[in-house]
Formats: C-alpha cells, sequence, structure tokens
C-alpha cells in the first residue's frame, strides 16, 4: 500500500479496509488480520493500525472480541455505503458537475463516454 502525505496514515488504513468490504473481499462476521499482522505488512508502527481499528469500531464498522480479535460488523456494508454516498454528493458530484458545466460537455458526450467506460 502507497501511503498519501495528504491524509493521516491511519485513516488511509481505515479506507482501504472499508474498500476490502465494499469489494467483498472481507465480509460481515470476518476475522480481520491482527494488528500487529497488518502493521507488519504495512510497514507502520502497530498504534497507526490500532488507531484504524478503533476508528472503525467507533464508526460500527468492526466490533472488538476481546482476546479474540477483531471482526466485521453485520452492518458494516450497509454503513460505508451510506457514508461513501454521503461523501460523494456532497464533495465529489459538485465538482463535477461543475467540471461538466466548464467543458460545456452536452448529454451526448457523457452518453458516449459512459457506453465507452460500461461497454
Amino acid at each position: 500500500m502507497e501511503f498519501k502525505s495528504n491524509r493521516g496514515i491511519f485513516l488511509q488504513i481505515a479506507d482501504s479496509l472499508c474498500n476490502q468490504i465494499l469489494e467483498g473481499k472481507l465480509l460481515p462476521h470476518d476475522r480481520v488480520p491482527s494488528v500487529r499482522d497488518l502493521a507488519v505488512e504495512l510497514e507502520v508502527n502497530r498504534n497507526t493500525v490500532m488507531r484504524s481499528y478503533a476508528y472503525l469500531q467507533d464508526e460500527g464498522i468492526f466490533e472488538n472480541k476481546r482476546g479474540v480479535g477483531f471482526f466485521v460488523s453485520e452492518s458494516a456494508l450497509k454503513k460505508i455505503n451510506d457514508k461513501e454516498k454521503k461523501d460523494f454528493f456532497e464533495n465529489d458530484l459538485p465538482s463535477l458537475l461543475k467540471k461538466i458545466e466548464l467543458l460545456k460537455l452536452n448529454s451526448k458526450d457523457l452518453n458516449k463516454l459512459l457506453k465507452e467506460i460500461f461497454a
């Protein structure tokens, strides 16, 4: 995993784990890698991974079973989808619409692009 400097590493790790849930690589009730194992894999401090896991637990995406580890919660996928949709509509979509307006793209242009992307 390559980290970007514009966002905290613990948040980038949390985003990566959420993407794995969205992609179906991590399912509800799956045990996630231990803090130690993930820290070694990503070559980061264990405290950074622990901070990611605590953040995801606070968001209701992970559950901590003492002495056993962290698990994907039953409602993780819905929570992530809801958060991502909200973020898209509040942040990404307005800038995308502005770009479409600036480039003077019309529905014909957009339909052609969408057909190429989803072909």
